[in-house]
């Protein structure tokens, strides 16, 4: 069982030394402007998750008009925050505004500097590194985490059989359905929560955008509802495809990791986005087994 903390626990609060940066400062004349916001600008409101208040920005995010502006407020990054240029993506780090500096248990960061974190999400299904993903591993990666034959041979074909095809190098369609990861960028579909970007990278403002939308309450995370209204309010015209697969990834995410309270943590899915948490998850269930495995030896012995 590794020894880093539960990733079931949101880490709101915690301090990056090594990630400490100097106030954007902001001039007279952006005071003035904010201050000159009237009818309905500027009234976006901060919460305890993220903040959403524009009150200070010369900009507005919301719009009485347009109920959906006021309903899903995006995230609006202060002026002190240690997440810096919230909107540029990350080639190689998970970034929240948690954890700016992606993750650093284990050293997942600077082992995985050289991938995308695209390339990451992905690396636990390449078991011997070879960069390519067979329907075999897809198939052992599930059932380390303890799902039954029949979902570990669904979520294989689901992957493979659709993610194959465009990391190929061919015209013609790959015959064993393998994944290739140097291209996994090529799979990015619309409709979901645009945290990675076309080429691989990870968008921080969309992640934070889409737990500032979506999390009612305040809560942390996102229960099932949320999901629900995050899988509408994302939705691309006639984007079938990515209706599906956006459906099909949230609902494994849900799955694995199967939360007591029902409520997907923010953390939690950051480490979904890096794959840091799936062998965590994998070894969580493997030394479930051998505790039952123990118990069992125990009861013989006493009988």
């Amino acid at each position: 069982m590794p020894d880093f903390p539960s990733y079931a626990a949101v880490t709101n609060g915690e301090e990056h030394p090594d990630s400490k940066h100097p106030p954007h400062p902001v001039s007279n004349e952006e005071k003035g402007m904010s201050k000159a916001k009237q009818n309905g600008h500027g009234l976006a409101q901060a919460d305890g998750v993220a903040n959403t208040d524009d009150s200070d920005k010369p900009y507005t995010t919301s719009l009485k008009s347009q109920p959906q502006t006021v309903e899903r407020k995006p995230f609006v990054p202060r002026e002190d925050e240690e997440l810096i240029d919230v909107g540029t993506a990350r080639a190689n780090i998970a970034a929240s505004k948690e954890q700016p500096d992606g993750t650093q248990e284990h050293a997942w960061a600077k082992k995985h500097e050289n991938e995308t974190v695209v390339q990451q999400h992905a690396a636990y299904w390449d078991a011997d590194h070879d960069g390519v993903i067979w329907p075999l591993d897809t198939y052992r990666g599930c059932r380390r985490w303890g799902w039954n034959p029949f979902l570990c041979l669904l979520a294989t074909f689901i992957i493979n059989f659709n993610l194959s095809y465009p990391t190929g190098s061919s015209w013609l369609p790959d015959p064993f359905f393998r994944i290739y990861l140097d291209k996994l960028y090529k799979d990015k579909h619309g409709s979901d929560s645009m945290s990675f970007d076309n080429e691989g990278r990870f968008r921080p403002q969309q992640f934070e955008d889409f737990f500032v939308k979506y999390d009612k309450g305040n809560k942390g995370g996102l229960d099932v509802m949320d999901l629900l209204r995050a899988h509408k309010g994302q939705r691309f015209v006639f984007d079938f495809f990515g209706w599906s697969a956006s459906f099909f990834e949230w609902l494994a995410t849900y799955l694995l990791l199967w939360p007591d309270d029902g409520i997907l943590r923010k953390e939690d899915v950051r480490r979904v986005f890096d794959g840091s948490i799936f062998e965590w998850k994998a070894e969580e269930y493997e030394a479930k087994q051998r505790r039952k495995g123990r118990g069992g030896h125990e009861k013989l012995r006493l009988m």
